[in-house]
């Protein structure tokens, strides 16, 4: 009589482990991931080595650390209630003093207070209007180069219409449109002024898209979502940082600009101060640090955004690497 022939259960050979395979694929993820993580910190070394060797950015970003931080604490620091003309302190439009180191305005408010509290909604105004114009431009841009016939025409034709139009004139039109209010200004400056970043990204993205691989994902049966999401924004990326920061400093002063022509937000920020310098006729009674203090406020923070924006794309494009030092 024969006997059956039991399993070893040793034998991995004839069994197999069954957790063999997900503890496989769990170390080969791991092992992904991990150099993933490598390949970032590396880039981000490389990145901080080139940007480093860029003085102009160098003094943009501190300028801006300073601003940003300054505007961050000023709450701490400061109090509120000081903006309220029923509650100054100081004579009308006295000069600098210890008490008042950037003197006072019209209603015997500090200038340097007011100058603190306006940092808060210049640069606020200035990074959402931005940051909600480079989201428009970039998604016309890539749909209208990833696209063709009708859809690229159709959407090219709507950016050339933002282009020819002045942009401050139909973000003052807006402005008084929607009313005075932060969230008004942002949507007028994001909205008319996207068109330029769209045309620069549609070129980029026709260039990204006559590469030799997203030939081979599409005959690999890659959609639309995937070949815009996982190929081409990230190629186009570089290309937005850049932007978005010189966009930050074409909005402040466009808010400047607005405030100045009266269609403000109705809290006090940098153009508003100059303004109420205007109105009170601050040059002709010789204040002028009414009118320098917000002044170099706005030219030092868009000096930096410059700098900052010409330095990430001298890091970032490497063909102009060593061009701006």
């Amino acid at each position: 009589m024969s006997t059956p022939n039991t399993a070893n259960p040793g034998n991995t050979g004839s069994t197999g482990n069954p957790g063999g395979g997900s503890t496989t694929g769990a170390g080969n993820t791991a092992g992904t991931a991990g150099f993933a993580r490598a390949r970032r910190r590396l880039a981000l070394a490389r990145f901080w080595r080139e940007y480093r060797r860029q003085r102009a950015g160098l003094y943009g970003a501190a300028i801006l650390i300073v601003a940003v931080v300054l505007a961050l604490l000023t709450p701490l620091l400061t109090d509120s209630a000081g903006l309220d003309v029923t509650q100054a302190t100081g004579a009308k439009m006295a000069p600098p003093s210890l008490e008042f180191p950037f003197g006072t305005d019209e209603s015997g408010r500090s200038v340097l207070l007011m100058v603190l509290w306006g940092s808060r909604v210049s640069l606020l105004v200035g990074f959402l209007a931005a940051l909600l114009s480079m989201v428009i431009g970039t998604v016309v841009g890539i749909a209208a180069g990833h696209f063709r016939g009708w859809t690229s025409a159709v959407l090219m034709r709507i950016t050339d219409w933002f282009l020819v139009l002045p942009s401050l004139v139909l973000a003052l039109v807006l402005a008084a449109i929607l009313g005075g209010s932060i969230a008004t200004i942002i949507v007028a400056i994001g909205v008319t002024s996207w068109a330029s970043t769209a045309r620069q990204i549609r070129a980029q993205t026709l260039s990204v898209e006559a590469r030799p691989y997203i030939e081979r994902s599409r005959a690999l049966g890659a959609g639309h979502w995937h070949v815009m999401t996982r190929h081409v924004l990230p190629n186009v990326a570089p290309l937005v940082l850049a932007n978005t920061t010189l966009q930050v400093a074409h909005a402040i002063v466009t808010e400047s600009t607005l405030a100045f022509l009266g269609a403000s937000s109705g809290q006090v920020s940098w153009g508003g101060l100059l303004r109420g310098s205007y109105d009170w006729g601050a040059a002709t009674a010789g204040a002028w640090w009414y009118i320098l203090a917000p002044g170099l406020c706005i030219v030092a923070v868009v000096m930096a955004f410059t700098l900052c924006g010409r330095t990430l794309e001298a890091v970032l494009n490497p063909r102009l690497r060593g061009v701006s030092r």
